[in-house]
């Protein structure tokens, strides 16, 4: 029996006991090594000991551990700031710091929300957002999302945003579609929900980048952004991106929407951010935003106790300090595109292998039953758990989700590994990858207790 106090994610699971982490692995306390594909969920982008960081932190907590950002600024959390704003594309010239994805997501459409009633229109209070989008687990963030599963046991709470189609090029183009007619649908679809909706009413349309846990590292198509940006300007509505997984160099520019040559009014990142040595996440906000709540109320309603968390902005801009100074962008594309590679050498013909899509080191590989007609496998094989245990057992952490095809059926498998993962390391994913997946479709129509190894089930 496990005699873990921890409330548990899974009945009978007893997850690995991590003793310590070592470059792009992370060791249990029997000693196995488990190569960590996926970053837990893209969050460790320097891998698991960068003393660097730690010694950051430490220097930060000696000097000054908290300062409630109602009273003080701190040198961590201005040079932090301007580390983010500087370069970042339009006028995202201002910085909006949280502890994490969700919460972000949630004040910033607060941030939104504001900035029109400041301005005089507060009949707007409707957000667009994308079926199969996930922007979050808080009762705001999980309203905005289109997370099926996720979404269902909290619906009569949620304040629910409206959905279009997501840019899901594998199922949803048609077979004599081009880039450009699939993008220019899309935001014509965009275009008519604003207008039926009202656009008087409308704040904003939110969306990921690059989707991450919910389709599995899905790019848009060339065009796709710009004609947003074009529908969002038309009607006077701001658009947010979530770039809490894509952003911060995973997709192999420091913001996503860099690769899209558009800039939104508020984008948010995490994850990455301060690749999971301390809990941060941060808001871009345009010029505009800030100077008119500025020159409206002067204050913005929202706040948290552990914004601009010294510690965590200290952690966070040495985080940025070694991305840049050891040109790990560099090595995001060129590692990027060996993993690709050697995915679509070892998986494009695979029976069961629908799609392989992604950039830089985000990557998704979707399984389906028939590969002809992209057929999902029966949710009820929970084949997305099968093949996340199997991996465990050859000593890989990948991030495999289900719902993909519709928000019940579907399976695919998340790969985000260290932004300084090495060619040898690249190898020996794409091998325990091989064998997890090999495993996880052997066990397809087993029952879940019966894959799981002893040491890790427990009756609880």
């Amino acid at each position: 029996m496990n005699d873990s106090r921890l409330f548990p994610r899974f009945r009978g699971i007893a997850p690995i006991r991590a003793q310590r982490g070592e470059g792009s692995f992370v060791i249990a306390d029997d000693g196995r090594r488990y190569l960590d594909a996926c970053g837990g969920a893209a969050i460790s982008c320097l891998g698991h000991s960068e003393h660097r960081v730690s010694d950051a932190i430490a220097q930060q907590a000696r000097t000054l551990a908290f300062a409630h950002p109602t009273f003080y600024t701190t040198d961590a959390s201005e040079a932090l700031a301007k580390e983010l704003s500087e370069g970042a594309p339009g006028s995202l010239h201002y910085v909006l710091f949280g502890c994490g994805g969700s919460e972000q997501i949630d004040g910033t459409l607060k941030l939104a929300r504001q900035y029109f009633v400041e301005r005089g229109e507060p009949e707007r209070k409707h957000f667009i957002s994308r079926r199969h989008g996930f922007h979050g687990n808080t009762i705001g963030s999980l309203g905005m999302g289109g997370h099926v599963a996720r979404r269902q046991p909290y619906l009569p709470m949620l304040v629910n945003g409206i959905h279009v189609s997501p840019c899901y090029a594998y199922r949803h183009q048609g077979a004599n579609e081009t880039d450009a007619e699939y993008a220019g649908r899309l935001a014509e679809e965009l275009d008519q929900t604003i207008r039926a909706v009202g656009p008087e009413t409308i704040i904003g349309f939110v969306a990921e980048t690059i989707s991450g846990a919910a389709l599995g590292a899905v790019p848009p198509v060339p065009g796709y952004f710009a004609n947003i940006r074009e529908v969002c300007d038309r009607h006077g509505i701001l658009l947010i991106l979530d770039e809490v997984m894509c952003g911060m160099g995973r997709c192999g520019t420091r913001f996503a929407c860099e690769q899209e040559g558009i800039a939104p009014d508020l984008l948010v990142v995490a994850k990455g951010l301060g690749s999971g040595y301390q809990p941060i996440s941060a808001t871009l906000v345009a010029k505009e935003i800030v100077e008119t709540i500025m020159g409206g109320s002067g204050f913005f309603q929202h706040g948290h106790s552990y914004m601009a968390h010294p510690v965590a902005c200290a952690a966070a801009l040495e985080v940025q300090r070694v991305i840049r100074s050891d040109r790990l962008l560099d090595n995001v594309n060129r590692a990027g595109k060996s993993l690709h590679d050697a995915m679509v050498a070892r998986f494009g013909g695979h029976e069961h292998v629908g799609d392989i899509r992604g950039r830089g080191l985000l990557w998704g590989i979707e399984l389906v039953e028939q590969r002809e007609t992209k057929k999902p496998f029966d949710p009820a094989s929970r084949l997305w758990l099968k093949v996340l245990m199997a991996g465990l057992d050859h000593g890989l952490m990948c991030y495999p989700t289900g719902g993909t095809a519709d928000g019940i059926a579907g399976d695919h498998i998340l790969i985000a590994p260290p932004f300084n993962i090495s060619e040898a390391e690249v190898g020996m994913l794409v091998d325990r990858l091989e064998l997890a997946l090999h495993d996880g479709l052997q066990r397809v129509n087993t029952p879940i207790e019966q894959c799981l190894p002893a040491s890790r089930w427990s009756a609880a």
